[in-house]
Parts: structure tokens; sequence; C-alpha cells
């Protein structure tokens, strides 16, 4: 049983044809690179793969069942979305922790994001700044550690270096590799070549809407 499924899957708005009869299967463990010219429609098949918008025509199946028959904050928990440009609510960066916890009725477990806070090389001190006074790239780190602290299964993830130096696009490659040797499965957008090859072991194609081509690199 595949553990992420696309069957003849379209997307469409009242004047675009955005994704055009994509079939494909992705297995539990799949580090998969989604590469394509800007426009493509990237984005809108990782929004797809979690329900954040549904298909036009034919149906996506998570684990053997169709993601309309999931409720989808009990979907978002085991798919985790992690945008482009990183949405940050509150005054502080501790709001944003206490989140997951919050929406699976927890505690707040400090000691859980100062794991995440290390494994990005990021001082625990982060736990208290205030939002406004953060970096593109810091916000960058601080939306990945929110989507990580509960282990989703599937991170989706939206050219997430994009704002970052070298330096701290290697930690966050390593982190994400990490995971996915653990065995979270990594669905990661990137316009780089060498990024798309570095760690993936199948890179997804897509231009103009349609599925040009699933390669198996390892």
């Amino acid at each position: 049983m595949s553990f992420l499924e696309f069957s003849h899957v379209s997307f469409t708005t009242e004047d675009q044809s955005i994704l055009k009869n994509l079939s494909m299967r992705i297995e539990s463990g799949d580090f998969l690179s989604i590469v394509g010219p800007s426009g493509s429609g990237k984005s809108t098949f990782l929004k797809l793969c979690c329900h954040l918008i549904s298909p036009t025509d034919g149906t996506i199946s998570f684990k053997g069942k169709n993601l309309n028959e999931f409720n989808p904050m009990e979907l978002r928990k085991q798919i985790a979305y992690c945008f482009q440009t990183p949405y940050l609510f509150g005054d502080r960066v501790k709001e944003n922790l206490e989140f997951p916890f919050t929406i699976r009725n927890l505690p707040f477990d400090p000691e859980r994001a100062e794991e995440f806070f290390s494994l990005f090389q990021m001082s625990a001190d982060y736990l208290n700044k205030e939002v406004k006074n953060l970096s593109g790239g810091e916000k960058q780190r601080i939306a990945l550690i929110r989507s990580l602290l509960f282990n989703p299964e599937i991170l989706l993830l939206d050219e997430v270096t994009s704002a970052l130096d070298v330096a701290n696009t290697k930690i966050v490659e390593q982190v994400i590799a990490s995971l996915n040797k653990e065995g979270t499965t990594i669905l990661w957008i990137t316009h780089n070549p060498e990024q798309s090859r570095k760690h993936a072991n199948k890179v997804l194609e897509i231009e103009n809407g349609e599925l040009r081509s699933l390669e198996a690199i390892r």
C-alpha cells in the first residue's frame, strides 16, 4: 500500500488549469525533491498533499484512506507544511512553540524545544525573543521547529532554505536528512539543482502543471 497516492488529480481555478492529471505513489520514508519552473504548480501540489486545498478532479489517499475522510486538524498533525514565507504569530517565539502542545491538550515541554534549538545550532534564549525582531532566516527556522516538535509522518517543505545563508542552509539540510533517516517522509520543493539530489532518493519534476518525470536516484 502506498503511503501517499495521487490518482488522476487535477486542480483548476475559474480561469486556469494549475495541475493536470497527476498520478503517482509516494512511499513511507521517501525523500522526494520537487523541481520545475516557477509557476509550474509545485506549491499547489504540496497544498493538495495536506488538504489545504482539494483537487477539482481525481483522488488523493494517505495510508489507503481518502484525504477527504480525515479531520483536517488530525491530518495536519501527521502531515506538516512549512511555507516558503514563514508565518509566526503572537509576540514571542514561545507562543509559536507552545501551539503544537496546546492543540494536543498537552503542557509545553521547554526541554523538547531546546533539543531542536540545539539541532539547528540556535540558543535556547530564542524562546523569549520577540517575533518582530527576528530575521527572515530566524523565522524560517522557528517555523521548522514548530512543525517538527511532534515528529510528523510527512514533512512538506516549500523552498525553506531560500532565506538562509550557506551555513544555515547546510544545518537545515542536515537536520532534515537526519529526520528522513529516522523515518519521516520528506517532500521538498527546491530550485537548487545540487540540493535537489544531495539527500533525496527520488526527484519529481512538474512542468506546466503536468508530471514530467519521477526519477529514482538512489
